[in-house]
């Protein structure tokens, strides 16, 4: 019993609280009638807390004996219910017991039992929880084990496909043709007809002499062709991702400048023509490389194309439509003997100008002056006042400083816009985008492919440079903002070697990848060429190692490492086989991912030892995560 009243004194009972609440609406009245009181408690035999003022006796009257101000004792007693006193301790209780208590009731009054509408409201609120609650139920049931996922594509890690008696331009480009999530792959090749089938039409009913050029689209995840159409009688020059008018029915569109004279628009989903059009070239002229997109000129919603044509010393320029192949102006001379090469730069005040390459200077045309003076019209694009007074009235030259003659020009991303590269004969020179002012000169012996662009460091641009031929080849990597080496290592080449490519990782850098032969072979014992062109991979986390990805003992004629998936399918594209216009033969066109390649490769080191094995540097390269260009 000791033990029970102690656990009472602790716990107070549902007897106890019966008491306290009492007492609760006692000092609750006091209190609001305003008048200061002590409150303190009788001495009762039935409760063992009272003495301590903890309780009050569960009797029908409480006493209180409350001091007022003047020191006065009054005894206050309050007859209470005990009904009331239950139904503020229970008080759903209590309503339940209201209804059969007030049945008898007179008939002209109300019942007193009446359901309250607190209660209904709570009914109602319980129930639309437990509805939403079965519908959510529901839904994540519907769509978790009745609604089937997405099939998606079995992804092939390699693929080939052959044409014989064919020959390949180099070419190659990436867009999700079949959207399927997956980038496929666009191609030009040279044959009398589909060699696999898969195009209905001839050379013939497109009005070509056989054979003619066909442009290919094939699944980047199986290899398949998704469609074939012959373009052009010989191909020239293609340029994808052409952005098609609002209501159009195609998105996009590849144009295909074939000789002699013709611009085919191909859709890149279906394959069919969207427009052709006959150009006036004439016969005995070249046309330069490459097809310009320029600023929309005939506001039908689509960028314009401007096409460069050599004609003995003189270059000129023809802008053409890109939504219907119209010409949008007639030739017009630049007044400049160019070359191959040219680029279109826009300078900090939103100026477009031409840029060619002429020997040991730099020529330039104004993009709206060119237009102004063909088609007597008002350009709406803006024109640079401190380009217009570098440019020469006569020549139509640029004061640059280069030493040797120009081979390549690019365009580089710089502080306050794009910058310009400079690839002569004998030096690298970066100039500033606006005041053509060199930033940094780089000496070089002999610079035969373009220079790649890349992030050796974390979001900093570099440039990768092959310099010199032969054994003496050197592979550098180059700060953009510097010119300082950040990289190099003698590679030796092979002719034939195709230009280098760059992928952009996860953490920030590039992974690039170039041709070479690490090891030289003896020329006593093996022909040279014997061993193949070696494709190599770098990346800046691993500088001292090379993997070698892959050899190849065909001619190739065009590369490309391309992102097919986001983030985890990278693969290289490889078309092999003989060029145009070389004679025809087996053309190939080849997948591999790159992450096979790697698990398989083999580790270079280009220096002693390492602090990893060469399994280490394999899982470490494959579990490289990739990411599109910004």
């Amino acid at each position: 019993m000791g033990r029970l009243s102690l656990l009472q004194w602790i716990f107070p009972t549902q007897e106890l609280i019966r008491d306290l609440l009492h007492c609760r609406r006692i000092l609750y009245q006091l209190s609001y009638q305003g008048s200061p009181f002590e409150v303190k408690a009788a001495s009762f035999p039935r409760c063992p807390c009272a003495q301590r003022g903890l309780c009050f006796p569960s009797a029908s009257v409480a006493l209180m004996l409350l001091r007022w101000p003047g020191g006065e004792l009054r005894d206050v007693r309050t007859m209470t219910d005990g009904k009331d006193l239950e139904a503020e301790i229970h008080p759903l209780k209590s309503e339940n017991r209201k209804v059969p208590e007030n049945a008898g009731a007179p008939a002209g009054k109300e019942p007193r039992g009446t359901p309250a509408p607190q209660t209904r409201l709570s009914r109602c609120r319980t129930a639309a929880f437990f509805l939403s609650l079965f519908a959510c139920l529901l839904v994540v049931f519907v769509v978790s084990f009745i609604i089937p996922c997405p099939d998606r594509p079995a992804s092939q890690g390699v693929w080939r496909i052959d044409y014989n008696a064919a020959v390949a331009y180099d070419f190659l480009a990436a867009e999700d043709v079949n959207k399927d999530k997956i980038q496929d792959i666009l191609f030009l090749y040279k044959n009398t007809n589909s060699s696999r089938g898969n195009s209905s039409l001839s050379c013939a009913d497109e009005g070509f002499s056989c054979p003619c050029t066909f442009v290919a689209a094939v699944s980047g995840a199986s290899g398949s062709v998704l469609w074939e159409r012959p373009v052009a009688q010989d191909g020239a020059f293609v340029e994808c991702g052409i952005l098609q008018p609002r209501g159009s029915s195609a998105p996009s569109a590849c144009v295909v400048l074939g000789r002699p004279g013709s611009l085919v628009a191909v859709d890149t989903l279906t394959g069919k023509t969207l427009w052709s059009q006959l150009s006036s070239f004439g016969g005995n002229v070249s046309v330069l490389s490459p097809l310009l997109r320029v600023p929309d000129l005939d506001a039908d919603g689509a960028p314009d194309l401007l096409v460069l044509i050599q004609e003995e010393n003189q270059v000129n320029g023809s802008i053409y439509s890109g939504g219907t192949g119209q010409q949008v102006s007639p030739p017009d001379s630049l007044g400049v003997d160019g070359a191959s090469g040219s680029i279109l730069h826009v300078t900090r005040a939103g100026a477009h100008y031409i840029l060619v390459p002429c020997g040991t200077a730099l020529c330039s045309r104004s993009i709206k002056g060119l237009y102004e003076k063909v088609s007597r019209r008002h350009s709406p694009l803006k024109s640079d006042p401190l380009w217009e007074d570098m440019l020469s009235a006569t020549s139509h030259r640029l004061v640059v400083h280069s030493s040797g003659a120009i081979r390549y020009l690019m365009n580089v991303p710089g502080k306050a816009g794009d910058d310009l590269l400079l690839v002569s004969t004998e030096a690298c020179v970066l100039l500033d985008g606006q005041d053509l002012t060199p930033r940094w000169t780089f000496g070089t012996t002999q610079v035969l492919r373009k220079p790649v662009l890349g992030h050796y460091k974390p979001d900093t641009p570099a440039v990768l440079v092959e310099n010199g031929t032969g054994s003496d080849r050197q592979v550098l990597l180059l700060d953009l903002g510097s010119g300082a080496v950040l990289w190099s290592q003698v590679l030796p080449g092979l002719p034939g070697d195709p230009p280098s490519a760059s992928l952009p990782t996860a953490d920030h850098r590039s992974a690039f990848f170039f041709w070479g032969v690490h090891e030289p072979t003896d020329s006593n014992q093996t022909e040279p060429g014997a061993a193949g062109h070696r494709l190599y991979m770098l990346h800046p986390t691993l500088p001292g190692v090379l993997l070698e990805l892959d050899s190849v003992s065909a001619p190739i004629v065009a590369f490309q490492v391309f992102l097919l998936e986001p983030g985890r399918h990278a693969a290289y594209i490889l078309l092999t086989g003989p060029a145009s216009p070389n004679p025809p033969g087996l053309v190939s066109v080849t997948k591999q991912k790159v992450q096979d390649l790697v698990l398989g490769g083999r580790v270079v080191r280009l220096a002693e030892g390492g602090p990893e094995s060469d399994q280490a540097v394999r899982d470490r390269l494959s579990r490289l995560r990739y990411r599109s260009e910004a």
